[in-house]
């Protein structure tokens, strides 16, 4: 029996990277640590919220790497002080959670609020743009002409 993926379906011209991108983001990490969220604040504006209680600014590094929001944590190890502790349940370890970003997604700004690590995503909306595409008659050349671009308003 012969797979067949959404990315070759033939009204799908130029795809073929969303079922890596799917595969990708299907690889990601089980872990859930820590615990997030993901809300639409306004018609093209996200937020992800990520509890991050006991971590300073500087242990945090926020990069995009390959349309991909990448968020890092490392506290440095901290010593006892003589502090001897019965149950150590407030988690010090270091982590990474990754969101995959679509195409005109950006990032806006990233702030802290009472243990709560907030970054803000704009999407920003392109510009319609309507192309008329000459059509010639007789042989293929090797250099077609150059499409003429019409903006739309």
């Amino acid at each position: 029996m012969t797979k067949i993926s959404f990315g070759s379906h033939p009204y799908l011209l130029g795809f073929e990277q969303l079922e890596r991108l799917v595969e990708r983001t299907a690889k990601g990490s089980g872990d859930g640590y820590p615990p997030f969220n993901i809300e639409a604040v306004a018609e093209n504006a996200y937020r992800i919220t990520l509890a991050i209680a006991g971590f300073r600014e500087e242990a945090l590094v926020i990069t995009i790497e390959d349309r991909q929001l990448v968020i890092r944590g490392r506290q440095a190890e901290e010593e006892a002080d003589g502090r001897i502790f019965l149950h150590r349940g407030i988690a010090s370890r270091a982590f990474q959670r990754s969101f995959l970003l679509a195409d005109g997604v950006e990032v806006a700004g990233a702030h802290m609020e009472h243990g709560l690590l907030h970054v803000d995503l704009q999407r920003v909306v392109p510009e319609v743009v309507v192309q008329t595409i000459p059509i010639r008659s007789g042989r293929a050349e090797a250099a077609p002409p150059p499409v003429k671009r019409i903006e739309a308003k």
